[in-house]
């Protein structure tokens, strides 16, 4: 299960250069539910996303869906890139730790979770766009979270922000 909140943000963080990251193209073979193929550095993946079975999806006010990854060679990774749907998004995604005694107000234990932003900086067609998602352990943390101050807006459950509708977007 994954429980996220994503975020457009005001600015980058400084010293970027210093985190983990990775290069990832990806593409869609189908939207519901969603069958993506990732391309992570030097990693291949299959994934199936479902939002099925989650309680009230319209009304959560963080995205969960269940996840599925398997490994791909670069083989079939190649041959299934060439049967996408839209186009493939490009995107260098910066791991930024996060202290969660600092940005869990209020959550019991936050110093026993390891939380972390995933910062995605778009290339190619979706050049320009910019936005960090995190992932929390429950709904509880989710709830507790403060975001730091380079982060704008929470928009989660804005569908214009997921990836698969990125992908037939022609220009952000």
């Amino acid at each position: 299960m994954e429980m996220e909140k994503k975020y457009t943000i005001q600015r980058l963080p400084e010293n970027l250069e210093q985190y983990e990251k990775k290069e990832i193209e990806q593409g869609y073979l189908c939207v519901n539910p969603v069958v993506r193929i990732r391309k992570s550095n030097d990693r291949y993946i299959l994934t199936y996303k479902s939002r099925e079975g989650i309680e009230d999806p319209e009304n959560c006010h963080v995205r969960i869906c269940r996840e599925e990854e398997m490994p791909l060679t670069k083989e079939g990774y190649e041959h299934l890139k060439e049967k996408i749907d839209g186009h493939l998004i490009e995107k260098t995604r910066y791991l930024i730790p996060l202290d969660a005694e600092e940005v869990l107000s209020g959550y019991p234990n936050a110093q026993e979770i390891s939380l972390k932003i995933e910062l995605d900086v778009f290339h190619g067609v979706l050049e320009g766009l910019k936005f960090a998602e995190v992932e929390f352990p429950d709904l509880p943390a989710a709830d507790c979270f403060v975001m730091p101050d380079w982060f704008l807006q929470d928009v989660s459950m804005d569908n214009h922000y997921s990836n698969n509708y990125l992908a037939f977007v022609d220009k952000w």
